[in-house]
């Protein structure tokens, strides 16, 4: 049995206690006074404070309930935010406000009204405001060359307490191919960014402090990953010195099961691909404590046409099977745990509803009791994306409310970070006035709206929502078992099982818009018959920026000719002697191209030859 069947049994196991500890609480009549008391202790400390209408409300929303076995199915099935198993939160508080004003209330006997006494927040003053958290918006770009997507980041963040920039890279970079390649040309800077040395990683983050606490950097990059990691270190160092490399924060895609299942930008076969990215884990989690050199991605599977059920199920067993080869290598569980991260799209089907939920909760308990995980390490630490397949070009300005509700079901959800889709990306790289959109749905729904800035937990523990909860884990921990039979999550991925499924899912979803079974507003419902396609200003990179990619990458290699040719032949030295690479990799990014190291590791591993 594979550790997914541990975490299987485990899960089950699981929900046996959480039925055990029901039972146990309306049998035994200690235990269940024990938890009443408990609870209502806890009841008792949730501070109170009071919206802008000044109506009274808890900084944490609780059943209303006193029966013992509820208590213990709710502590024990559920968690407080921010305990195990985690399903309402992976953190204590998320979005809420600054505390302004907390009052506790006792009820006047006498006048059977209530009156504000100050709640006691330790030794501090009444009126000290706690810090402002990070704001969980994370914004995505990537257009032509490294300044031109710099310029668009400082645009992005300049209303921002804290600047969490997203990189999309274009194709050439996405599969390790210098600029000056034959037949890429008019891709350079298409759909994401041109990088081809250190000295565009330079360009790209330039004017951010990438050492700050209040600065942090995503790499949507997989199959070159290592080799854009230690270019972004050694971007940091060039601008900051080597210190600065334990402080940077961010994350790395590197999801190289996902590429293979559904995305395709798989550059070296599969053993050789998982070695170079436990090389860099192993280097990033010793020496980097505050990045996540791994973002374990469903957002590309659920994109590429699965269910909902599927996109977890894969991510979640892709993340147990990573860790399963982590602890291989023999790197402590505890040091990698908490640097797992993990990418979900949120779309409109009802499993959106729980589905990060579920997905936390699984999580929390297959590390905790499959790979002895601490508290830490039982995060499923979670970045949301809005759904770029439901954007839909026929009357596309009602995409804006697509993304709206997918936000709404993404905070439901207490996501980490989330971003949200343009409007107008069913056409183009997102232009200025759509991307202003999108990010302000985030600033209205969480800051403007009361919904989730006052209470935690406003939204959560429907009956339908613990119906969906029920109905979603059932099915995932089906795919787990399925999974399981065909030997693993490796011997499924050549087996092409998860792929065959995505694709099937696929088809049924487009049979099911041809067929109006599935009502998309605009386009099989509804449609305005004589609206003719919007005219929509496309964003193209211009021959000469293209061109002037190719000179700088020219004028590079010629610079570091002789000193490239010496760190390949000693990277490629490293590499058949079976050592960690990534040490080297650092250096030979000084001096060498994207497109020259992705060449020289190829012939030594060889290139990825997709399954049949």
């Amino acid at each position: 049995m594979s550790k997914l069947g541990h975490v299987v049994e485990s899960v089950e196991k699981y929900n046996k206690f959480v039925l055990d500890q029901v039972k146990r609480a309306r049998a035994d009549e200690q235990f269940g006074r024990e938890l009443l008391g408990r609870w209502n202790d806890i009841k008792a400390k949730i501070p109170v404070t009071r919206t802008p209408t000044k109506l009274p409300l808890p900084r944490l929303a609780l059943p209303e309930i006193d029966d013992p076995g509820e208590i213990a199915r709710y502590l024990f099935g559920e968690g407080l935010p921010g305990e195990f198993p985690f399903l309402n939160g992976a953190y204590r508080e998320m979005y809420l406000e600054p505390v302004r004003e907390i009052e506790s209330f006792e009820k006047d006997d006498a006048r059977g009204s209530t009156r504000p006494e100050p709640a006691r927040r330790g030794e501090g003053a009444l009126d000290k405001k706690i810090p402002q958290a990070e704001e969980p918006t994370r914004l995505f770009s990537g257009l032509m060359l490294a300044e031109d997507t710099n310029e668009r980041f400082h645009y992005l963040t300049q209303h921002q307490r804290t600047h969490r920039l997203s990189t999309a890279f274009d194709g050439p970079t996405l599969y390790g191919i210098d600029s000056d390649a034959d037949g890429v040309f008019g891709k350079i800077g298409e759909g994401g960014v041109a990088i081809d040395t250190v000295e565009d990683m330079v360009r790209l983050y330039d004017g951010f402090d990438l050492g700050s606490p209040n600065f942090s950097a995503s790499m949507t990059i997989s199959g070159p990953a290592p080799i854009i990691m230690a270019m972004y270190i050694a971007a940091a160092k060039r601008r900051f010195g080597p210190k600065v490399v334990p402080k940077l924060r961010g994350t790395i895609q590197a999801d190289i099961f996902k590429e293979v299942q559904a995305q395709n930008e798989t550059i070296f076969p599969i053993e050789a691909s998982l070695r170079f990215l436990t090389d860099m884990v192993e280097f990033t989690t010793r020496e980097m404590p505050r990045w996540y050199p791994i973002s374990i991605s469903g957002y590309h599977i659920g994109e590429a046409g699965s269910t909902p059920v599927q996109q977890a199920a894969y991510t979640l067993s892709n993340g147990f099977a990573y860790a399963e080869m982590f602890v291989a290598r023999g790197i402590p569980v505890d040091q990698f745990g908490p640097r797992l991260s993990f990418f979900l799209d949120c779309a409109l089907d009802a499993e959106y509803i729980a589905l990060a939920r579920v997905s936390r909760r699984i999580w929390a308990i297959g590390m905790r009791d499959g790979f002895g995980a601490g508290p830490r390490g039982q995060l499923f630490k979670l970045h949301t994306q809005t759904s770029g397949r439901s954007l839909i070009a026929a009357e596309f300005k009602n995409n804006l409310t697509r993304t709206a509700a997918e936000l709404m079901l993404a905070y439901m959800n207490a996501t980490n970070s989330c971003h949200s889709n343009s409007a107008d990306e069913p056409f183009t790289t997102p232009s200025e006035e759509w991307i202003r959109l999108a990010a302000h749905g985030q600033a209205i729904l969480l800051e403007e709206s009361g919904i989730f800035k006052h209470t935690m937990n406003m939204l959560s523990g429907s009956p339908g929502m613990k119906a969906v909860e029920r109905a979603v884990e059932a099915a995932i921990l089906d795919e787990f078992r399925e999974i399981e039979r065909l030997g693993g999550v490796l011997a499924a991925v050549e087996d092409r099982y998860q792929r065959s499924q995505i694709q099937n899912a696929a088809h049924r979803y487009e049979q099911q818009i041809y067929d109006g079974t599935r009502p998309i507003i605009g386009l099989n419902r509804y449609r305005n018959g004589t609206e003719d396609m919007p005219e929509v200003k496309l964003a193209r990179t211009p021959r000469k920026k293209q061109q002037l990619q190719v000179d700088r990458l020219a004028k590079f290699k010629k610079k570091n000719a002789e000193k490239a040719k010496r760190a390949l032949d000693k990277l490629a030295d490293v590499v058949e002697s079976g050592e960690n690479c990534f040490p080297i990799l650092l250096e030979a990014v000084e001096v060498c191209s994207l497109g020259q190291i992705t060449g020289r590791l190829q012939e030594v591993v060889g290139r990825f030859r997709p399954m049949v």
